[in-house]
C-alpha cells in the first residue's frame, strides 16, 4: 500500500499478473475501493481495516473481476458491476450488486459512468471531491493513460493492439462530457493525468480518430 497522487494504492509486490493496483477513495461516508487486485491476504485485510475498512467496491470491467468476491466478503461490502457484463461473472455471490443504465449514483456525490470500450459495461468512477475539488476520474484502462501522462488512449484489445472503432470513441467522450474532472487515475502505479484531464480526453480522442482515418 502506498500513496499514488494523493490516494492510497493497493498492489502486489513482486508484480503479479498484469500488475494493476486497486485504489482506495476516502469519503466522509466511508472508503470505496476502485477495482481490486488478485491476491487478498490477511495482512492486506488488516491494513485496510485499520483505516476504516470498505463501505463499497466498484469494478471497471471483467479483467479485474478475479478476486472481487473475496474482497466483498472480507469487508462485508457490496461490489458494484454493470449488468451488461454479467455474462463474465464466473462466481455468482450475494455481495455482487448489478446496476443498469448509463450512470449509478454512489455516496459522497460519486457516480459510476458506463463508458463502454472494450467491454459493453466498461465503467469509470467520477469523484467530484478529487483533485482538490476540481474533480477526478478513476478509469482503469477503459480510458488508458499514455506513457507521457498528457494523453490517453482507448483500445478493444491492449495485448493484441486492436483499436476501437471511431463510434466507440465518440461514445466514451460523450459519456464523460457532462462531468467535470481535472485529473485521471489510471490502472497502474503512477499512470495518472495530473491536470487538464478533460481536455486530454478530448484531444486524445480527436487524435485517435485522425489515426483511424475518420
Amino acid at each position: 500500500m502506498r500513496d499514488d497522487l494523493g490516494l492510497l494504492g493497493i498492489g502486489t509486490e513482486p508484480s503479479f499478473a498484469i500488475g494493476q493496483r486497486a485504489i482506495l477513495v476516502p469519503t466522509p461516508e466511508g472508503n470505496l475501493l476502485w477495482d481490486c487486485i488478485t491476491l487478498l491476504d490477511d495482512a492486506t485485510v488488516e491494513a485496510v481495516q485499520k483505516i476504516g475498512g470498505l463501505r463499497a467496491i466498484a469494478i471497471s470491467h471483467p479483467h479485474y473481476y478475479s478476486a472481487m468476491v473475496e474482497w466483498g466478503r472480507a469487508f462485508d461490502a457490496p461490489v458494484y458491476l454493470h449488468a451488461a457484463d454479467r455474462q463474465w461473472v464466473m462466481r455468482p455471490d450475494p455481495c455482487l450488486e448489478f446496476w443498469g443504465g448509463e450512470t449509478r449514483a454512489l455516496r459522497a456525490g460519486m457516480t459510476l459512468i458506463r463508458a463502454g470500450g472494450h467491454f459493453d459495461g466498461g465503467t469509470v468512477l467520477h469523484w467530484p471531491a478529487g483533485a482538490e475539488g476540481r474533480g477526478a476520474l478513476l478509469t482503469g484502462d477503459i480510458v488508458q493513460v499514455a506513457q507521457d501522462r498528457r494523453w490517453v488512449s482507448f483500445m478493444y484489445s491492449f495485448p493484441n493492439y486492436i483499436p476501437l472503432p471511431a463510434h466507440e470513441i465518440d461514445r466514451i467522450v460523450a459519456a464523460l462530457e457532462p462531468f467535470e474532472f481535472d485529473r485521471i487515475y489510471g490502472a497502474w502505479w503512477d499512470r495518472n493525468v495530473t491536470s487538464d484531464a478533460k481536455n486530454a480526453v478530448r484531444r486524445s480522442a480527436a487524435r485517435y480518430k485522425r489515426a483511424l482515418g475518420d
